[in-house]
């Protein structure tokens, strides 16, 4: 799972000694990017700096500071066959031991990273909806459930960020930019109302709405009963999730439109953090 700011508040009440490994350059072909981090204690780590050999080592070299009361220190290594990773490029790590002013700094910097994520705006907490805020649950966004209906958000799963709320499309209009929208309410009605809102705002990431051919015209429809630009159906991805994998199960939905998000906020330049 992604660093939060809870996270790290629990790692770090719970480990005890720690080192904090950081990425502070990175040349070439590597795993990780200059800034990617994470913290080491004697027993577990909390974030990744790329996994393989190089985390390997560089988890190795945290503990033996712990060991030996090392303040700081540095490795600056080759991602070549010496150390059985064949990624080419060259890495440059710092190590500093966890005391009060690091912790504060990391939990300052967890809080506004988490701040920096693009939003993914679920609506509609059933199935699917708990199954997407699952899946994202592991990704770098911020991820919020939304719905109307107290007694489905009391079902959400510890750790997905939830709203109970009487009017789900206004928590559209609030959005930052380079958001993301997926509309899957127990309402058609309500999924034209959020959708419309999210389309016409033209700065979305993603759009998603669940549903059929048979929907979406039905949608497109509406739109023009309503005296609603048509054209806004060109920012619409419906069916979401793709058409090519012909399952139906809220959890192969989820992992479908996750990618699909994925793919989406990335070619807008989002989703570090």
């Amino acid at each position: 799972m992604s660093v939060t700011a809870q996270r790290l508040r629990d790692f770090l009440e719970g480990a005890g000694d720690a080192v904090l490994v950081e990425v502070v350059e990175a040349l070439g072909s590597t795993p990780r990017e200059a800034g990617a981090w994470m913290v080491v204690s004697a027993h577990d780590t909390l974030g990744t700096i790329g996994g393989g050999q190089l985390e390997f080592l560089c988890i190795e070299r945290a503990r033996e500071a712990l060991v030996a009361g090392e303040g700081v220190a540095a490795l600056d290594i080759p991602l070549g066959p010496e150390i059985g990773q064949c990624c080419g490029g060259r890495v440059s790590v710092s190590l500093t031991r966890n005391d009060a002013e690091t912790a504060k700094m990391l939990r300052e910097r967890a809080v506004r990273e988490y701040a920096a994520r693009t939003a993914v705006y679920i609506f509609g907490a059933g199935h699917v909806g708990n199954a997407l805020g699952q899946a994202f649950a592991l990704l770098p966004f911020r991820t919020l459930l939304v719905d109307n209906r107290a007694q489905e958000i009391a079902k959400v799963p510890e750790g997905i960020e939830a709203r109970h709320v009487a009017v789900q499309e206004a928590v559209v209009r609030d959005a930052a930019r380079g958001s993301v929208f997926v509309v899957l309410t127990h309402d058609h009605g309500l999924d034209f109302l959020i959708a419309h809102e999210a389309l016409s705002r033209g700065d979305a990431a993603y759009v998603g709405m669940i549903g059929s051919k048979t929907k979406r015209a039905t949608f497109k429809n509406w739109l023009s009963d309503m005296g609603y630009d048509v054209a806004l159906m060109d920012g619409l991805t419906m069916p979401i999730g793709g058409a090519d994998v012909d399952d139906k199960r809220p959890e192969v939905i989820a992992a479908l439109t996750a990618a699909e998000i994925v793919r989406a906020v990335a070619a807008c330049g989002g989703a570090r953090g």
